[in-house]
């Protein structure tokens, strides 16, 4: 098993972790559930090999709840995404919140099938959600991941104890 650490967002790290962050989301803001975010200013963890962003994951809480807003595993298949969820599930519970939540696009059917095995349940299905987004940030495309027209949003969670 290969070695990397889990480590909280600071400056440093986060020079190194927008860039990967913007060439996938487009810009610095994430479009979620109606509301735009600066992921510039989300907490969060990095998974980090020596000096090289492996992962990441961003998070903010709400009432009994923490929301993954971003989870990017730029080494796929590594667990690097899991350790990064029991990482912030961990910091959910120190916080006392009840629920892990995290949503996802229609398209993205490695997401859905990635959360579903890692206990989370679908809890909302927000149809044409994304319609709502573009509004809020233009650049988000109409087609999504192996041409699946990108309409709606799927909310998880996870009872955290």
């Amino acid at each position: 098993m290969e070695k990397y650490d889990i480590l909280p967002i600071n400056d440093t790290l986060r020079t190194h972790i927008q860039p990967i962050l913007e060439a996938t989301w487009g810009s610095p803001l994430l479009a979620i559930n109606g509301k735009l975010w600066d992921s510039r200013t989300l907490a969060g963890y990095a998974a980090v090999q020596d000096t090289e962003i492996l992962g990441y994951l961003l998070y903010e809480f709400h009432p009994s709840e923490c929301e993954i807003m971003a989870l990017q595993s730029v080494a796929q298949n590594r667990g690097i995404a899991s350790a990064l969820i029991a990482r912030v599930k961990q910091t959910a519970q120190e916080q006392g919140a009840s629920r892990l939540i995290v949503q996802t696009s229609n398209d993205n059917i490695h997401a859905i099938r990635f959360y579903q095995r890692r206990g989370f349940t679908i809890r909302a299905i927000r149809l044409n959600a994304l319609e709502i987004s573009r509004q809020l940030k233009p650049s988000i495309p109409l087609i999504g991941k192996e041409g699946i027209p990108l309409r709606d949003e799927i909310e998880f969670v996870m009872e955290i104890k």
